[in-house]
């Protein structure tokens, strides 16, 4: 089964998106969008960037848990994984993403 993108409203008005894998996990989060328009750009632009390699910010959090963050072509952060156990598991992540980024299916939650 194919990812799709799930698009809701926060309890303060403002929009995000989360890219569910097939198994309906959870592998990129957005940030807070004022307006449902600039959610819709940020879907589209995972859509555009995900299959790139050199968008794709491997890090470490202090808590040595690793992560990664997606970034567009001027280097803001589209989304931000899950915190993984290994390097492994945020590769495995990466690949999800890349697999997924590209659908066109969005459930509107709003």
């Amino acid at each position: 089964m194919a990812g799709w993108f799930e698009l809701s409203k926060s309890s303060d008005g403002q929009f995000r998106f989360v890219l569910k894998a097939g198994n309906a996990e959870t592998i990129l989060t957005s940030e807070l969008y004022q307006t449902r328009a600039s959610a819709e750009n940020g879907i589209a632009s995972v859509r555009t960037n995900s299959p790139h390699d050199a968008r794709y910010e491997k890090k470490t959090s202090v808590s040595a848990k690793t992560f990664f963050n997606l970034k567009a072509a001027n280097h803001q952060t589209i989304g931000t994984s899950q915190m993984y156990g290994s390097e492994a598991a945020r590769d495995a992540g990466i690949a999800s993403v890349k697999a997924n980024g590209g659908t066109q299916t969005v459930k509107d939650l709003t």
